[in-house]
């Protein structure tokens, strides 16, 4: 068993105290006769390189990072309160006066502010300036009753944890600001907390980045083996800095190597990690064919196929033509995991299979259009186009998704952006029509299909004092305005506030448009919308962020039996 530091050291000091005692002026060089002497140096030699890193290597940083503040929500309609006695109030003042804000004391008694906890998670292999979405809380004790309308002030957040019974703040992790979107506003129960609780869409940015890494077992920490793993990575793995070509693995200790998250994978750290472990430690030779015809096997079986996909995928360029013959299988699991290596390697021929495996199973649809979205091949975006007219609404709000993460997939889609305070998309499709609400880092409503009008005879009572009232072309306010179409008028009364106006066509579309006109946010436009489904005026689905999701399982037992998928969709939240 190889020594430790902590050993290697003890037998240094020793050793010089041997020497020092017997003047001997070389311990391993002591003569034939000392088989002794001649096992000290053999105990110092590093160990065997592993075949894959993963069998010496285990993952770290893959974890979430929850990093925590104390904040003010100014901006309310008198449903604020003062700040009543307690650390976090206590906190936020020695917060206040770091920053130098004038009578913290006074500001925190207003009815139109209240204090907040504030609380996000920085992801694995963040990087500053990255967004995080933030949860917003009341104290137990509070006096405020609804935050809706309300902007969270500069907050900085930190990741605190117990140490010695005494709780530690690490630095600055990230710093939030932005509207707060309340629980009230898209849930429709009649319980009071969710009034004084709810989130900031990308209302964080990450102020530090967040680096992977390779922790070596006992057994392999030497630095000829840090060494050889860090440079079997970054024979696989590079990228241009500049014009200087630049590995994402570097050997920190004898126990433990940095990684950089290649652009490959930036959002798929998991799938990274995975393949990086896969990666064999000796250079390429005679024995690579061999082990790829074997691969080819294990691809064919459905137990090892996940495994041996994620093994050719570390081997890159080697293993594309295996990858290739793996998608013409026609078992769906096989071809799926075969694909999704190939788009990992940015092959267009993973392109045809995947938007099958999106279409076939809801245990493919999530991690297929992961690998799409990052596909460089433009013809990923009429491949993904055509999956907005299926009839799941998960599997096209996943298109939609996939298309506005692209660069060159967002030309394709119709958005305005309302006054800066969300994205409104209108997305012709020919499945079931659907109004779509983000829960989830974008603030944005879809409006999927051709949608029924909406059921407003003569008015309708909204959130935060809206009025929506019908106008019919012949009727005077329609035609001194030059419209020979129905229109909605909509009102916004306000304590304290002027009184705002504007007029738009009568469609919903139209609605969204004029309650930001007359200063409605994002939370007006989500709680509209959530009411009007409620009171029956609007008659299409109403579905909050009805996204596929990762690690669905695949039952094989039933891969040839016919699939519902509009019954699929069973986490769809929805009105």
């Amino acid at each position: 068993m190889p020594f430790s530091r902590f050993q290697m050291v003890q037998a240094a000091f020793a050793c010089s105290l041997w020497v020092f005692v017997a003047g001997c002026s070389s311990l391993f060089n002591r003569g034939e006769g000392s088989g002794k002497d001649e096992a000290f140096p053999s105990l110092l030699a590093p160990p065997k390189p592993p075949e894959l890193v993963r069998e010496a290597a285990v993952p770290q940083g893959l974890n979430e990072i929850r990093v925590d503040g104390v904040a003010v929500v100014n901006q309310l309609a008198g449903t604020g309160g003062p700040a009543l006695p307690s650390l976090f109030r206590d906190r936020l003042l020695e917060e206040m006066k770091r920053n130098e804000i004038a009578k913290p004391n006074d500001y925190l008694e207003r009815d139109d502010t209240a204090l907040v906890q504030v609380r996000g998670l920085i992801p694995p292999g963040a990087r500053r300036g990255d967004p995080i979405d933030l949860q917003i809380l009341t104290p137990p004790k509070t006096e405020a009753s609804d935050l809706h309308g309300g902007w969270l002030l500069d907050t900085r957040l930190r990741h605190q944890q117990m140490l010695q019974n005494t709780v530690r703040s690490s630095s600055v992790m990230a710093v939030g600001t932005g509207a707060v979107l309340t629980r009230a506003d898209f849930d429709g129960t009649d319980d009071a907390t969710l009034q004084v609780s709810g989130r900031i869409l990308s209302g964080g940015l990450v102020h530090t980045d967040r680096k992977l890494g390779l922790v070596l077992r006992p057994e392999f920490q030497h630095v000829k083996i840090s060494t050889a793993i860090a440079e079997a990575i970054n024979r696989r793995f590079y990228f241009f800095d500049g014009s200087t070509r630049r590995g994402i693995a570097k050997a920190v200790e004898d126990d433990y190597i940095e990684l950089d998250v290649h652009p490959r994978y930036r959002t798929h750290e998991d799938r990274l990690m995975a393949v990086v472990r896969a990666i064999a430690v000796a250079p390429e030779s005679s024995g690579t064919q061999a082990k790829l015809v074997q691969l080819a096997e294990r691809l064919r079986n459905p137990p090892t196929a996940a495994d041996a996909a994620i093994q050719l995928e570390a081997m890159g360029e080697a293993a594309i033509p295996t990858l290739i013959e793996g998608t013409q299988t026609s078992n769906p699991e096989l071809r799926f995991y075969a694909a999704e290596a190939l788009a990992y390697l940015d092959r267009k021929e993973a392109i045809e299979p995947l938007i099958a495996g999106v279409r076939s199973h809801p245990a493919f649809r999530a991690p297929s259009l992961a690998a799409l979205q990052g596909l460089q091949d433009p013809s990923v975006v009429d491949s993904v186009l055509t999956l907005l007219d299926e009839a799941s609404l998960e599997t096209r709000y996943g298109a939609l998704v996939t298309l506005r993460d692209r660069k060159d997939g967002k030309t394709t889609l119709n958005t305005q952006n309302l006054n800066g305070k969300y994205r409104l998309y209108q997305v012709p499709s020919l499945g079931t029509p659907a109004v779509i609400v983000s829960l989830n880092r974008k603030s944005e409503i879809v409006l999927m299909g051709t949608l029924s009008p909406l059921s407003i005879d003569s008015f309708f009572i909204g959130p935060s004092g809206l009025v929506v009232r019908r106008m019919d072309a012949g009727s005077s306010v329609s035609q001194g305005a030059g419209n020979a179409s129905p229109q909605f008028r909509i009102s916004r009364f306000r304590p304290g506030q002027a009184d705002a106006f504007a007029e738009v066509e009568a469609t919903l579309a139209g609605l969204l448009r004029g309650i930001t006109e007359v200063g409605g946010g994002y939370g007006d436009a989500v709680a509209t919308l959530r009411m009007a489904k409620e009171q029956g005026v609007l008659n299409d689905r109403l579905a909050f962020d009805p996204l596929p999701t990762f690690q669905r399982v695949y039952y094989r037992e039933s891969a040839g039996e016919s699939f519902d998928d509009e019954a699929a969709d069973d986490d769809e939240a929805e009105l």
